[in-house]
């Protein structure tokens, strides 16, 4: 927890070891440990503590979060396709390794959404989880975290293409130095930016909030 209650650092965010150096493995071990091992017992703590009380199993709230996941595992487990969900996993990697690593460029930023989305399409439609939802089941824990990297591998992209820019670990070919340095464009791209789920099948909306440093410079880097 941060010097602000309820508020966390995590991920390469974190002042542990991996967060410095800006090292893209160890910075990657960092969100896996955070996101695997810490979490889980510092925010539920905190939570836990934190004095909000017992949420009743009859409340609206409640009642209205089961409902929305009883419809989920019923889609999941309904669809008596041929593929595995690990099958997509695969696809979906491929397709971000391609069009959506490190280096990225417009033409394979819009390809890989194109391909993420027939992907999903497909995955709704040919999807195959052994087993029920009444019972403890593997395989359907995966098709729910593979549904939700669908969704967030092409948010990804559609970010990525946003960002008209080069900056950190976004690199935008079309935005580079004639020897290949990253050029940033701070007039245009000093915010911070979340997306707001619209609906399923739409356009998600992306909002904005301006960032204002008064006593750091901004500055491109040389990874030369």
């Amino acid at each position: 927890m941060t010097t602000i209650p309820g508020c966390f650092a995590l991920g390469e965010a974190n002042f542990s070891d991996h967060g410095a150096n800006r090292l893209g493995a160890s910075a990657l071990m960092q969100g896996l440990s955070d996101g695997y091992f810490v979490i889980p017992y510092t925010i539920g703590d905190y939570l836990a503590k934190s004095g909000a009380g017992a949420i009743s199993p009859d409340s609206p709230e409640v009642k209205e979060v089961m409902e929305s996941v009883r419809e989920r595992v019923d889609q999941l487990v309904s669809s008596k396709g041929k593929r595995s969900s690990r099958s997509y996993h695969k696809e979906l990697g491929q397709i971000m390794w391609e069009y959506a690593g490190m280096a990225r460029n417009e033409k394979g930023l819009n390809r890989a959404i194109g391909q993420i989305q027939d992907l999903r399409d497909d995955f709704n439609k040919n999807l195959l989880v052994p087993g029920s939802g009444d019972n403890l089941n593997a395989e359907l824990e995966r098709a729910g975290r593979v549904r939700d990297f669908l969704d967030f591998g092409e948010l990804l992209c559609r970010d990525a293409l946003e960002r008209n820019e080069s900056c950190g670990g976004h690199f935008r070919e079309e935005h580079q130095t004639e020897d290949g340095e990253a050029v940033r464009d701070d007039e245009n791209f000093a915010h911070a930016a979340v997306w707001e789920f619209d609906g399923e099948g739409k356009t998600p909306n992306r909002h904005q909030e301006k960032l204002t440093y008064d006593n750091v410079k901004l500055a491109v880097r040389s990874y030369k």
